[in-house]
């Protein structure tokens, strides 16, 4: 284990799709089976597909305990790398389930569900919601850059067995990314694909966040739309920025944000531990700051850093 279990828990945040989500981080920073283009927490350090007990989950529980009171809408699996790579996942939804009535969410890639021990795993879980970026193997492989075991037909192949054997909520995100995934040969593969997954709801996004790759482009709301009637009959689009921004807490805090980068570029480690935040609560800030033009991100070394625009 490598990480104290307690500081794995960050938020309530406000999430698009969960409302105030209480976050579980179970992987240390940027593990994880992609290395997708357009993460906004920077470029993979570990891409592996080994699940470990990377955390103690006596001490996630200890810490989930003394953060109840906050009343969260959802307590979710999310973090700054891929979540079923926690080998005790199962273990932890069901002493969470065991402990509160408040809805369990696991936010995952869907890259692991070909395996027959992950899939029992999310069992427990009230809502399951894995993301599928690319119709294709050669777009997978640009778009998602995977560990090499985890190919496109098993990625595929795990978001069907899971649908076959999951009784909870089953929501399929898929992120648009402009001219790679909008094509309509891609938008036909996309469609084919989440036909054969059948997810009860499909939740379309793109880019809002600074991405790792500067040539990872976001859609436009209006194309967004248009394209989430072509891809599933039952389709939404979450990619909007304005009710986040919004938020009275977030906003406060963004501030605090903006003020650091007026005076230094830093990275999103920097600002975490500037200010005491957790790295997925910065990615808000940033988001919120980037969707008003207050910041722009540029990529030295593989390192991702973030600094104030200035008003000319």
């Amino acid at each position: 284990m490598e990480e104290n279990g307690r500081n794995s828990i960050f938020g309530p945040v406000p999430s698009r799709r969960l409302g105030r989500s209480l976050g579980i981080d179970l992987v240390p920073f940027k593990t994880c089976t992609y290395d997708c283009i357009y993460c906004q927490l920077g470029r993979t350090i570990n891409r592996t597909i080994q699940r470990r007990e990377w955390v103690s989950g006596e001490q996630v529980i200890a810490g989930l305990k003394e953060r109840l009171e906050c009343e969260p809408d959802y307590i979710s699996s999310s973090g700054s790398g891929e979540p079923t790579l926690y080998s005790r996942l199962g273990e932890l939804i069901t002493s969470i389930k065991d402990m509160t009535d408040i809805p369990v969410a696991v936010l995952t890639n869907g890259s692991l569900l070909w395996q027959q021990d992950v899939r029992k795993a999310l069992d427990a879980a009230d809502l399951v919601l894995p993301s599928l970026d690319a119709g294709s193997d050669r777009i997978f492989q640009y778009v998602n850059r995977p560990h090499q075991d985890v190919t496109f037909p098993r990625l595929l192949e795990g978001l069907v067995k899971f649908r076959d054997v999951y009784a909870g909520q089953y929501w399929l995100e898929v992120l648009l990314l402009a001219g790679v995934t909008t094509p309509d040969a891609e938008v036909q593969r996309l469609a084919d694909c989440i036909k054969r997954i059948a997810p009860d709801k499909v939740q379309i996004n793109t880019v809002t966040r600074p991405p790792v790759e500067a040539f990872a482009e976001g859609v436009g709301q209006g194309q967004l739309n248009m394209l989430a009637s072509q891809l599933h009959e039952n389709a939404e689009v979450i990619a909007d920025c304005r009710g986040i921004q919004e938020q009275p807490v977030l906003s406060m805090r963004c501030e605090d944000v903006l003020s650091l980068l007026l005076r230094r570029p830093c990275s999103m480690e920097d600002i975490a531990a500037g200010l005491g935040l957790h790295r997925n609560e910065v990615a808000k800030h940033l988001e919120a700051l980037s969707c008003k033009g207050k910041i722009e991100a540029k990529l030295q070394q593989e390192q991702l850093y973030y600094r104030a625009v200035i008003p000319v």
